[in-house]
């Protein structure tokens, strides 16, 4: 009764407005998740799939030059980057004597990727027929925008966690965004794959972020 009681006390204490907040945003991530399960894979819609495709080859063809920007900005979430940056950037913050930070991107970087090529597997869409590249593997959700969303989200929660540029962290973000859409204009995911990648990229974050928390937490009390 007493360790249950103790274990009671410690999730109420967990209760302040950052983790209200950072409740709030799971279960609208979540929510929106299931949402485009059932867009894509029920109603079988593409409006907004067609409508964000559109958008895409108007601006390519009123912006030519633009593409091969897209193709510099999409590489930050490319396989390539991701192994490179998934163990520079721990080790980097491990030298520096970060050793959580550098678990937590560690993590949430091979987490993400983990997760991402199950969802990939269970869900079994087919890419765009009209992409602009050559991509291999299946189309939802995105990777570059989940594993990107895990990463950059990652790095933007431990600048605004440690009140270091938080102007920084909110960049990242939408870094992350941009990372994203560039995948709808290369026509390799549809839009639905990139909101369903970003939403399934902070549900990872936020709970390998509450599962260490509450394991360095108990590990303290030991």
């Amino acid at each position: 009764m007493k360790k249950l009681t103790a274990r009671l006390l410690t999730l109420f204490s967990f209760l302040t407005v950052e983790i209200l907040l950072v409740g709030g945003v799971f279960l609208a991530s979540l929510g929106v998740f299931f949402y485009l399960t059932r867009v894509v894979f029920v109603a079988h819609s593409l409006t907004f799939d067609n409508w964000a495709i559109g958008h895409a080859n108007a601006l390519r063809a009123a912006w030519p030059a633009l593409t091969s920007g897209v193709h510099v900005v999409t590489f930050f979430a490319s396989l390539p980057f991701l192994v490179g940056a998934g163990v520079l950037v721990p080790a980097g913050l491990r030298w520096w004597g970060h050793k959580r930070e550098a678990l937590e991107v560690f993590l949430a970087v091979a987490g993400a990727t983990f997760f991402n090529q199950l969802l990939k597997t269970h869900f079994q869409r087919p890419r765009p027929a009209t992409a602009l590249l050559s991509q291999l593997g299946l189309s939802f959700p995105s990777g570059h925008a989940m594993i990107g969303m895990a990463l950059y989200g990652c790095l933007a929660w431990l600048l605004w966690r440690h009140g270091r540029h938080p102007a920084w962290a909110v960049l990242l973000l939408l870094w992350a965004v941009l990372i994203g859409l560039t995948r709808v204009y290369l026509q390799v995911h549809y839009a639905t794959d990139v909101l369903a990648g970003f939403a399934a990229g902070l549900l990872w974050l936020i709970l390998l972020r509450t599962a260490l928390r509450l394991f360095w937490r108990e590990e303290q009390q030991v």
